[in-house]
């Protein structure tokens, strides 16, 4: 097993009216493994804000928080999902984020987001104007390690295989709750095995 100098950093960003403390189990095992990992509460976190604010947080803590040459994986959970594409592909995420993998995030929206109509719901509905703009270069996943994970039985991401995408590879779990993904054991394994991946396209400094 590598030791952690060998492993990238990872940083694990939360859903909708979550905390960090829901991947507690999930981190509690990475940690075990020898990787370091970070994650941050987003405020606020009930969708009052834009995804693209909640983005900015995600950049902002990055900036403090590591050096700028050090490369990093990042997991999004759910409508961290979402925010962490915002990061990558329109805050220069994409030039050090090795290892990007999205858990039961709206990729296409849900329509469980038609609840409320606040800013980060209008944000996660189906054909909103952020994801219209995100889906529009999805290209950029290609340069790295990208990976969905899903569940078919999501009733939370409605329909379930907005939780898919074109482009990296796709991991479905057969879980029955949306927050299972980050708390049943083959969920946390599936993860484990795509952050030990090979860097496929790293791109050269």
């Amino acid at each position: 097993m590598n030791s952690t100098l060998d492993r990238n950093p990872v940083i694990l960003i939360h859903g909708i009216w979550d905390t960090k403390a829901i991947f507690s189990k999930m981190s509690a095992r990475l940690t075990e493994l020898g990787w370091c990992v970070h994650s941050l509460n987003l405020t606020p976190n009930d969708g009052s804000v834009g995804l693209d604010l909640l983005a900015q947080q995600l950049a902002d803590y990055i900036r403090e928080t590591f050096e700028p040459e050090q490369p990093l994986d990042i997991v999004g959970y759910s409508m961290g999902g979402i925010v962490s594409r915002y990061y990558v592909q329109r805050l220069g995420g994409i030039n050090r984020v090795q290892r990007f993998i999205t858990i039961s995030a709206p990729h296409s929206g849900t329509l469980t987001a038609y609840c409320l109509s606040l800013p980060g719901y209008l944000d996660m509905r189906l054909n909103s104007s952020l994801l219209r703009d995100l889906n529009q270069d999805v290209t950029q996943f290609k340069h790295i390690n990208f990976t969905s994970m899903w569940t078919p039985f999501d009733i939370m991401i409605v329909p379930s295989n907005s939780s898919q995408m074109p482009v990296g590879k796709e991991v479905k779990i057969n879980v029955m709750l949306h927050r299972q993904m980050v708390t049943d054991t083959q969920s946390i394994n599936a993860l484990i095995e795509e952050l030990k991946a090979p860097i496929k396209n790293k791109i050269p400094n």
